[in-house]
């Protein structure tokens, strides 16, 4: 049986595990701590905007995410309620210490997966292809193929004021050596940076007076309760609370401006446009008098709080000063300070929408490497990579999502077409068929292609269609061979609030992929000798290596003449290879 090595057991490459080893292959993944398998060291929630899509994407896929999040969920609420279905997206708020050992329970306990605790610094490779890694003690272990899954680890080091050190998180060392040598194979590597918020003491927050943010009643949920395998039961549900910086915060940050690495220089990574720090927001939206933080319990059997909303890389008494200065934290004890990590991470246009290496083969890489941000992107790509290295292996054909089938498609086609000079963070307005790409329905967008792909069973495939079939005879009028449930409703009213824009959506899908519309474009293609390119387009269609015209239509910078070349130079091959093989039937 072949076999497919994950180097990290973070949420990528949990992920890429399960899938792997769900298709079909022997899987061993090799990571630097068996006891953080599956942590959520930065914000302890699941899904939201457009990353709730992702997560019932990944359920709908066989994934575990999901399932984890609602066996470890102790707060949960929809949001965007007030707006259309396609845009409203599930949260849940986990509790840490329970997802992790869910998460290394589950790993451990995995029939086909074995575990190894070592530090990968080096693939090892012969020709050009990779046949597995070598650990820091010297240990070479062979595999078939190699998902790299490092998250912030590549290179990482921590910033808390002046204080550097190495690590890809508090107490974990960071993958230098790998780095180094993906670094002298040709991979462009970009440097980024996140951060996290000082964790406070709950007992010391005086919540009088704050806004109080319970968890809806019941909970929503990722998976479904009629799937053949039930839902977990819930936890305890804990409320959050809101509050506000003010000008006092504001001035008590500005006033240290000088002390920040962000700020002195020492830190050089690009860090989140759309999750910035507590220094950026003061100095980006100098106007804004205020800003949101809201007060999120970590579980149910600790007093640690984060406050989402104040990442800082701050020195700890200013860190400390900031904090008193918010509306319920006079008296707050900060446990752990925040602090800010830079790291290593790809160029992704080096990658194919398998998420595997274009120069080597058997690599793949998923996750925060890819340079992404958040764990539903992470845990999203993890499963694309590890169910691709498997099927190649077992020499089954790839599983690739369409942009016009899911966020998983626009993600993985965003990344590989366009890269990204910043951590990339998922929006529903990165996809141009959100109407179609609900939460609602990613059971039924994505169960043929699971199916096909060995990621879940027909049971499962044929629940998942019985249930669309059941929630279009309610929108009908007709009745439903399922129970009527709230959640058979809500697709039902989605239904009929989209059905003109959905019709003409899917004219326009299928007009784009319809024959000879999206033309595929050989690997080895010589853009140069293709009449009618710049000089520009050409080195941009070459550094991406487009798989179909359509991919090299989303290419930045391409413009219309230079795509119309490019299709009419796929036309006529398409054409010479029609005539090659009638003549040799003839």
């Amino acid at each position: 049986m072949p076999t497919v090595l994950v180097v990290g057991a973070g949420h990528a490459g949990l992920e890429a595990a399960f899938a792997a080893a769900r298709v079909g292959a022997a899987v061993r993944v090799v990571s630097g701590s068996t006891a953080t398998i599956g942590q959520t060291p930065c914000n302890p929630s699941v899904g939201g905007v457009a990353k709730g899509h992702l997560v019932k994407e990944i359920d709908a896929l066989g994934g575990f995410m999901g399932r984890a999040a609602d066996a470890c969920g102790i707060h949960a609420r929809i949001l965007n309620r007030s707006k259309g279905p396609a845009v409203r997206a599930t949260r849940v708020q986990v509790d840490k210490r329970r997802y992790g050992d869910h998460a290394r329970a589950a790993l451990l306990g995995a029939r086909g997966i074995e575990v190894t605790q070592g530090l990968v610094v080096a693939l090892a490779i012969a020709g050009c292809r990779v046949v597995g890694v070598v650990l820091a003690d010297g240990t070479r272990i062979d595999a078939d193929a190699v998902v790299v899954t490092t998250g912030t680890f590549l290179g990482g080091v921590l910033h808390t004021g002046a204080t550097t050190t190495p690590g890809g998180r508090v107490g974990e060392a960071p993958a230098v050596g790998l780095s180094a040598q993906l670094a002298a194979l040709g991979f462009t590597l970009r440097r980024l940076k996140t951060g996290t918020p000082p964790r406070l003491d709950g007992r010391t927050i005086d919540y009088a007076g704050l806004e109080p943010q319970p968890s809806e009643d019941p909970p929503p949920r990722f998976c479904w309760a009629d799937d053949p395998e039930p839902p977990p039961p819930l936890l305890p549900q804990v409320s959050c609370h809101l509050t506000w910086t003010n000008p006092a915060t504001h001035d008590c940050i500005r006033a240290n401006l000088d002390r920040s690495p962000m700020y002195s220089g020492k830190i050089t990574g690009r860090g989140p446009r759309y999750c910035p720090s507590i220094e950026d927001k003061i100095v980006r939206f100098a106007d804004r008098e205020r800003h949101q933080v809201f007060l999120e319990p970590e579980g149910l059997d600790t007093h640690s709080v984060y406050p989402n909303g104040i990442s800082t890389s701050l020195p700890s008494d200013v860190q400390r000063a900031m904090v008193a200065t918010i509306p319920g934290l006079e008296r707050a004890v900060v446990l752990r300070d925040g602090y800010a990590v830079e790291y290593d991470a790809i160029d992704a246009r080096t990658l194919d929408h398998r998420l595997a290496s274009k120069d080597l083969r058997g690599l793949y890489f998923a996750g925060q490497v890819n340079g992404t941000s958040g764990y539903e992107e992470a845990g999203a790509q993890g499963l694309v990579a590890g169910a691709n290295a498997a099927l190649e292996l077992l020499g089954r054909g790839p599983l690739v999502v369409g942009r016009e089938q899911g966020y998983v498609g626009v993600l993985v086609d965003d990344l590989v077409t366009q890269g990204s000079d910043e951590p990339y963070r998922m929006f529903t307005s990165r996809a141009e068929y959100r109407i179609v790409l609900r939460e609602d329905n990613a059971d039924v967008r994505l169960a043929d292609l699971a199916c096909a792909a060995g990621l879940v069973e027909a049971r499962r495939r044929d629940r998942a269609h019985a249930r669309h079939d059941a929630a279009v005879a309610i929108a009908s009028g007709r009745p439903a061979a399922l129970p009527t449930t709230p959640e058979l409703a809500a697709r039902a009213e989605a239904i009929l609030l989209y059905s003109g824009y959905e019709a003409r959506m899917r004219l326009e899908i299928a007009r784009l992929h319809g024959e000879h519309a999206d033309l595929p474009l050989p690997a080895d293609l010589d853009y140069r000798g293709i009449g009618g390119l710049s000089h520009e387009c050409a080195a941009r269609l070459a550094a991406v290596r487009p798989s179909s015209t359509g991919q090299a239509a989303r290419i930045p910078g391409i413009t219309p003449a230079a795509l119309a070349s490019v299709w009419a130079h796929a036309r006529m091959r398409m054409r010479a290879t029609h005539r090659g093989a009638a003549v040799g039937d003839a």
